[in-house]
C-alpha cells in the first residue's frame, strides 16, 4: 500500500462556499430586479478570479467594478456561514489517526482558504496549504498540486487528490495524482474525464474504502484483478 497523503481542494469540497457564492451572486441580481442564470457563474467554478461575463444580465454600460464589489462583499458574508461538508471531518480524523499527511491545494487566496479553515478549527489539520499566490499558473495547470506534493515530501503515487471541479481535477491528474471527484451541485452534471473515481459526497468516503480503491487500482495497473469493496 503506497497511500501516504491526501490533498484536498477547498471551495465546494471542504466548505460549501460554492453554494454561498451562488447565493450571493443571485442576491446582487435580485437587488437590481434581475434573475441571474446559474450557468453563467458555473463557467468560472474552479478557476482563479472572475470576469465581466458574470454580469451579462446587466446593460453593457453598467459599472462592473461596482457590481463585483457588491458581489465580493455578499460572498464574504455568505461564506462565513457556509458549513463544512458532510464526511470531511470524519475522513480527516481517520487520516490523521492513520498517520497520513494532509494538504490543501486551491485556486483561491491564502487569506480566503486559511481564514475559513481557521474559523472552523481546521487549519491545524493540514501540514501545508498551497494557493494561487504560490504558483505561476492556477488550475487546470498542475502547479498548485506539484507545490503541495513538494511540501508534503511525497511522490504523486503516494497521494490521492480530492476535487469538485473540471479545472481542479484536470490539474490533479496532470500532476500525476489519482483523483477522487466529489462534485458540488454546480458541477454534478459535468463529465470528469480525468477522474480515477467519483462519488456523490464526501460522506461516502472512508479511509478503508479509499485504501481498497487504491489497492484495486494498483492491482489493475499490474494486470491483476482488483479488490472488491466491503
Amino acid at each position: 500500500m503506497t497511500l501516504r497523503g491526501l490533498i484536498f481542494d477547498f471551495d465546494g469540497l471542504i466548505v460549501d462556499t460554492e453554494t454561498a457564492t451562488l447565493d450571493a451572486w443571485r442576491a446582487v441580481h435580485r437587488e437590481d430586479g434581475l434573475e441571474g442564470d446559474p450557468a453563467v457563474l458555473h463557467q468560472v467554478v474552479g478557476h482563479a478570479g472572475i470576469d465581466a461575463d458574470l454580469w451579462v444580465a446587466y446593460p453593457p454600460d453598467r459599472d462592473r467594478d461596482q457590481l463585483e464589489a457588491r458581489f465580493f462583499a455578499a460572498t464574504r458574508a455568505a461564506c462565513r456561514l457556509a458549513p463544512v461538508l458532510p464526511g470531511v471531518i470524519d475522513l480527516l480524523d481517520e487520516a490523521a489517526s492513520a498517520g497520513l499527511r494532509l494538504a490543501v491545494a486551491s485556486n483561491s487566496s491564502h487569506g480566503h482558504v486559511e481564514g475559513h479553515l481557521a474559523a472552523r478549527g481546521l487549519l491545524g489539520r493540514f501540514a501545508s496549504v498551497s494557493c494561487r499566490e504560490d504558483v505561476a499558473r492556477p488550475k487546470p495547470a498542475p502547479d498548485v498540486y506539484l507545490a503541495a506534493l513538494a511540501r508534503l515530501g511525497l511522490a504523486a503515487h503516494e497521494a490521492v487528490a480530492f476535487e469538485d471541479s473540471l479545472p481542479g481535477h484536470a490539474a490533479a491528474a496532470a500532476a500525476g495524482l489519482r483523483v477522487m471527484v466529489v462534485p458540488n451541485p454546480s458541477t454534478a452534471g459535468d463529465h470528469f474525464a480525468h477522474a480515477t473515481w467519483r462519488v456523490g459526497s464526501m460522506g461516502e468516503v472512508t479511509l478503508k474504502k479509499l485504501e481498497q480503491l487504491v489497492l484495486a487500482q494498483e492491482f489493475a495497473a499490474g494486470g491483476v484483478q482488483g479488490a472488491v469493496l466491503q
